[in-house]
């Protein structure tokens, strides 16, 4: 296997059209790279590039330390896997894996062995005698999967290759994928637009917008600590919770004024450092799952009033809708008894959980209650 590394690489289309600007980030010998962000943000054009498939306009691609800018997509060393599964619908499975290798002119006795033994590994050896149209979904993007396999590549490219699946085999296939990554110990980059699937297969992720890299960490730090507004807005479901507002400091009291309502936390010192005394423009972002009902009696922390407008059931859990004057509130709660919609409520948002945002375009994150 082998590292990859982009060196401030960009893609400017004709026309003027940036669909990537200076993208550097290295993935790891090894390592499971997810790249993720909305539709037209540049993370396919980004593989693409990798894979010799797409020129760039700027800056340097190398793999295993060795600059390819100029070096042919057959001679990267690369396998890549699309979307579209593109089986030759006229070969059985163990043609459709053993293509590539022919195209190679490896010997016949090779191509048998290592087609057997990576339709062992995918559990396909009891389906290579069968055509494409004979098998399920899950089943054909195995045998994509199969055909990337075999070739013994230094890198793997995954371009959305789950997307065409059902709810239920996307899962088991991000299962699938995880556990062939722990057992060849490969270098992959995939790419999807699910933040699911981002959260649960990458050791590290690229957030991306707008052909910019937005964050590249972990993903439980991209949660609980993401650099804008952009990714906290992005990473979470339901999203987290924006309240615009103006926090003005009174001695060790930080006080956050949100339309007609004022929140205060009674131990702020440090909160925010980078608030002047006379007062600063922030964005409050807290997720779902830390914006709790509270006693309306004596409400524990910082809280405000809302109205519950809906209730929305996903079955372990309830998606409660809530609207505190101009703004929309959701809170994700366990099943149990809740005031009915047009009901006035207390909600208390947890201390230790909260974030702050700049209100400017770029969002960037200012502090956190932690």
């Amino acid at each position: 296997m082998a590292s990859v590394g982009l060196d401030r690489v960009g893609k400017i289309y004709e026309g003027g059209h940036v669909a990537v600007e200076d993208a550097s980030f290295e993935v790891a010998d090894r390592e499971l790279m997810v790249l993720v962000g909305p539709s037209g943000c540049g993370k396919s054009t980004l593989l693409r590039i990798i894979a010799g498939l797409e020129s760039l306009s700027s800056g340097l691609v190398s793999i295993g330390g060795h600059p390819v800018n100029h070096v042919a997509p057959k001679d990267r060393n690369i396998a890549m896997v699309f979307q579209s599964y593109a089986l030759f619908p006229h070969l059985n499975v163990a043609q459709n894996i053993a293509f590539g290798l022919k195209m190679r002119k490896m010997p016949a006795d090779q191509i048998e062995r290592r087609v057997r033994a990576t339709a062992r590994t995918l559990e396909l050896d009891s389906l290579l005698d069968r055509l494409p149209r004979a098998l399920s979904g899950g089943q054909r993007q195995r045998v994509a999967l199969a055909r990337a396999l075999v070739r013994e590549p230094a890198v793997f490219l995954l371009d959305e290759p789950l997307s065409n699946l059902d709810a239920r085999l996307r899962q088991s296939m991000r299962i699938e994928l995880a556990r062939l990554h722990r057992q060849l110990g490969a270098t992959m980059i995939y790419v999807t637009h699910d933040q699911i699937e981002a959260m649960t297969l990458g050791q590290r992720i690229v957030v991306l917008d707008h052909g910019r890299i937005q964050q590249i960490d972990t993903p439980l730090r991209l949660y609980q600590q993401p650099a804008n507004r952009f990714v906290a807005g992005f990473l979470g479901s339901p999203a987290m919770n924006f309240l615009p507002g103006r926090l003005v400091r009174d001695g060790v009291i930080l006080r956050l004024d949100i339309g007609a309502q004022v929140l205060s936390f009674d131990d702020a010192v440090g909160v925010c450092p980078s608030v002047p005394a006379d007062g600063s423009d922030v964005v409050l972002g807290v997720r779902p799952e830390h914006v709790l009902l509270a006693d309306r009696a004596a409400p524990v922390g910082p809280s405000l009033r809302a109205t519950l407008e809906a209730v929305e059931p996903t079955g372990s859990e309830l998606h409660v809708v809530f609207q505190c004057g101009p703004h929309q509130l959701i809170a994700r709660v366990a099943p149990r008894p809740l005031p009915e919609p047009g009901a006035l409520v207390h909600l208390r948002l947890a201390g230790d959980a909260l974030h702050f945002f700049s209100p400017e375009p770029d969002g960037r994150r200012i502090s956190s209650v932690s």
